[in-house]
């Protein structure tokens, strides 16, 4: 996959923040491709960059237009299209990481066709994979784990792969996901995988490598969501990680979307998933917890770091407040 730079960022009418994660994950990573973003009415979202009539983009430069929308469902809403059919008509590509693929809306795909434009579905393998075998590859692994869905798994595992890198470390960061595809350029998104070759697929992703070279390979669900469960516990197989960071908002009560359920406390997810990991690394093991603590004030966050990093005798950190050097120290 080679999108075309730089970007405009489509919000479409975003129900919240968190709808437009797509699109935060790639204006914070890739700031230099990201020339502004483009608001629907009613959009409740907002990343803080220029908002750009199509017009506007085109005379700056833009070349493709994300659709950065992370939506119940992964469908490409019909208000949409206007807005994306007048994109490619001022000269732009379109790129989604949706579950509907762009290519299956017959509009997109004709007017793409007669213009010459470039429909890029990145939540959608191109190739086949083999079922997890689950031998022993050489090289090193960590996986990015969590008690609930959408609260900075990819965000954790990129900043550990910059602060490896800073630190002449080998390591490279694995998309898992659309977004995580976005920005590094190549991944495979699993949860578009047959649930049988969900493992196989993570080990194609992350093969042999050196035996000082770290891959960081980016995180999806809990093992505790019902939803996404089954994604979650394919990528641990197939991942078959020595380390895992454990991933937490520490201020939800229920996981995400289903209200009846309760979010699980991080002991019940580390053990959980050192249990299942096993299967495939014996000596897997937990190296750092990572809480997302966006909602809280500067003091009642260093407060709760603190406290977490007691209670368990591991690194506790916020990536995006303070870096992750300390998970790295222990790495």
């Amino acid at each position: 996959m080679k999108l075309r730079t730089p970007y405009l960022l489509f919000l479409g009418d975003a129900h919240d923040q968190l709808a437009a994660k797509t699109a935060a994950g790639v204006a914070y990573w890739r700031p230099e491709w990201s020339l502004g973003q483009l608001r629907l009415p009613g959009c409740k979202a907002d990343l803080g960059l220029p908002d750009l009539t199509l017009e506007e983009a085109a005379e700056r430069g833009a070349k493709t237009v994300i659709i950065g929308i992370a939506n119940r469902g992964g469908v490409i809403a019909e208000s949409w299209l206007p807005t994306l059919l007048r994109a490619m008509e001022l000269g732009m590509d379109l790129a989604s990481g949706l579950h509907r693929r762009l290519t299956d809306v017959a509009p997109l795909r004709e007017l793409a066709a007669r213009l010459g434009r470039r429909l890029s579905d990145v939540r959608h393998p191109t190739r086949e994979f083999e079922v997890g075998s689950g031998r022993k590859r050489s090289g090193k692994r960590l996986l990015t784990v969590g008690t609930d869905c959408s609260l900075g798994k990819m965000y954790t595992s990129l900043a550990i792969e910059r602060e490896m890198r800073r630190r002449g470390l080998k390591a490279d960061f694995r998309a898992t996901g659309q977004t995580g595809i976005l920005i590094a350029g190549s991944g495979v998104s699993v949860d578009a995988v047959i649930s049988d070759f969900i493992s196989g697929a993570t080990e194609w992703l992350s093969p042999d490598n050196e035996t000082d070279h770290w891959d960081i390979i980016e995180g999806q669900g809990s093992l505790f969501h019902p939803s996404f469960a089954g994604v979650s516990l394919g990528l641990l197989h197939g991942a078959q990680p020595d380390a895992i960071v454990m991933c937490h908002e520490p201020t939800r009560t229920h996981m995400r979307g289903l209200p009846h359920y309760p979010l699980p406390s991080l002991r019940e997810c580390i053990d959980a998933n050192i249990a299942a990991g096993r299967l495939t690394n014996p000596a897997i093991r937990c190296v750092g917890i990572s809480i997302n603590t966006a909602a809280l004030d500067d003091s009642t966050a260093d407060s709760l770091l603190k406290q977490t990093a007691d209670a368990f005798g591991l690194p506790c950190v916020d990536p995006v407040r303070g870096g992750v050097a300390a998970i790295v120290d222990r790495l």
